[in-house]
């Protein structure tokens, strides 16, 4: 199995990351109910809120991520280059997540769009 193919593993894990974190109690301000997680998600507040918000994120990126590495993968691109570009999404991911948790808004729209032009390029490599 490629490393690419094993970063497709740590972007599915993101999002769970993000989900314990909402969930801490050193996050949540009250408790948490995980009886009716649905309903707690909009009186989530600061830290707890961010991660939710990041989780989210992290589930609607996955779908462009997965494709661009199977495209890579079936395009016959060349591995080394696929792994690099899988490698830096997943970088940009973790460092986007982090700038989500502590709130550096500008710089997280900076990391996302560097994450993005991760995927563009997967896809760049396959033609």
């Amino acid at each position: 199995m490629t490393i690419a193919f094993w970063t497709i593993l740590a972007a599915i894990a993101l999002p769970w990351l993000m989900a314990v974190l909402k969930k801490s109690p050193l996050a949540v301000s009250g408790k948490y109910s995980n009886r009716a997680p649905r309903a707690m998600q909009p009186k989530l507040q600061g830290f707890s809120q961010r991660a939710h918000w990041a989780e989210q994120n992290s589930f609607e990126i996955l779908p462009a991520f997965i494709a661009a590495v199977f495209v890579a993968h079936f395009a016959g691109a060349e591995q080394a280059t696929v792994d690099q570009l899988a490698i830096g999404f997943i970088v940009s991911r973790v460092l986007y997540s982090i700038c989500y948790l502590m709130n550096w808004a500008s710089l997280r729209s900076l990391v996302w769009m560097v994450g993005l032009l991760f995927i563009v390029g997967l896809f760049v490599v396959s033609a």
